[in-house]
């Protein structure tokens, strides 16, 4: 299929410059304040986000309440272990499932990486290791069906490429494709409607700061250019489709990092995007909503017939966005 890419951002700036962007309708708000938060996931059937912080695991109610879960989970807080919540599916062919509110999260503790899984009341397991790389940079799960339902994680390769690999719930480890781009961070499967990506993987680059979408077959194809500035810890990071539903609210971890130059060493906040901020940005159900590492400005992607991409949002100047970008219900 034959897919035209159109671009309607209208930024300009050099690659690896701080964003100088056109006025844009929304702004993040600093909502919670987290020391070490490098993700945000879900959401739980209880409605709360799981965070990822300081090596340990959170929930934050829709209220913003933020309450320590998971004890037995704990891994060095340098390295970004992303996570992932399931909404309970069954795995293709593998006589199991990842139960509803189960945590995947990347466990990067040693070489080879692998993935631990936490059960809704907190047990801990390991579920696979995944060879072939020194580590790993991005985790979701397949909720569409495309990849059977299966993990989906990514990692460096050599320079300029990325390994795919699909995990079911027994922890067989399947190679999908090794691509020639830089993916990582907030990945996300698309949904049936988003244009001819719908059931792919979707994940950023932030040193092209193009968006990506790997098929179940291997195929990668370019679902937009951001037309926001590129570059390491600047480019596209954090990925999330919008779900169908009222009182939604985006979220999207801010991490401080003391050690980092300036200008974006981040606040150590959850942002939180409301739903009236969304509504004149003219974000709507099934859009991708991507927010760039440096400042978190937030680029809409929509997918029909075509692709088009825009600024929407900023963020705080100082911010440093990671991990995923998550759509819910507010309080």
């Amino acid at each position: 299929m034959l897919v035209v890419v159109l671009l309607t951002a209208t930024v300009v700036a050099p690659p690896g410059a701080p964003a100088a962007l056109a006025p844009v309708p929304g702004a993040w708000e600093q909502w919670r304040r987290v020391e070490g938060i490098v993700d945000v996931a879900g959401v739980r059937s209880d409605g709360r986000l799981v965070g990822a912080a300081r090596g340990r695991l959170v929930l934050v109610s829709p209220a913003g309440k933020v309450s320590a879960f998971a004890p037995a989970y704990s891994v060095p807080p340098d390295p970004e272990s992303y996570v992932t919540v399931s909404p309970g599916v069954a795995v293709a062919g593998a006589g199991c499932r990842f139960p509803r509110d189960e945590v995947l999260a990347l466990d990067l503790t040693g070489t080879p990486p692998g993935i631990t899984r936490v059960t809704a009341g907190g047990t801990v397991s390991r579920l696979a290791t995944v060879s072939g790389v020194s580590t790993l940079s991005g985790i979701t799960l397949d909720t569409v069906g495309r990849f059977g339902h299966r993990v989906l994680v990514v990692g460096p390769g050599e320079p300029g490429r990325t390994h795919v690999f699909a995990v079911d719930c027994r922890g067989k480890v399947a190679p999908v494709a090794t691509l020639d781009a830089q993916l990582e961070g907030g990945i996300a499967v698309a949904p049936r409607g988003f244009g001819g990506f719908g059931g792919d993987l979707v994940a950023p680059s932030e040193l092209s700061g193009n968006l990506y979408a790997v098929s179940p077959a291997g195929e990668l194809q370019t679902v937009a250019a951001s037309g926001v500035p590129s570059g390491g810890d600047i480019g596209v990071e954090s990925a999330g489709f919008v779900p169908r539903g009222a009182g939604l609210a985006a979220y999207v971890a801010d991490r401080g990092t003391p050690r980092s130059a300036e200008p974006h060493p981040g606040t150590d906040h959850i942002l939180r995007l409301t739903k009236p901020a969304l509504a004149r940005a003219g974000v709507r159900a099934g859009d991708l909503l991507v927010a760039t590492e440096g400042s978190a400005t937030l680029v809409r992607v929509r997918c029909g017939h075509t692709c088009t991409a825009a600024a929407v949002a900023t963020g705080p100047p100082a911010a440093h966005a990671e991990g995923h970008l998550v759509v819910a219900a507010t309080g």
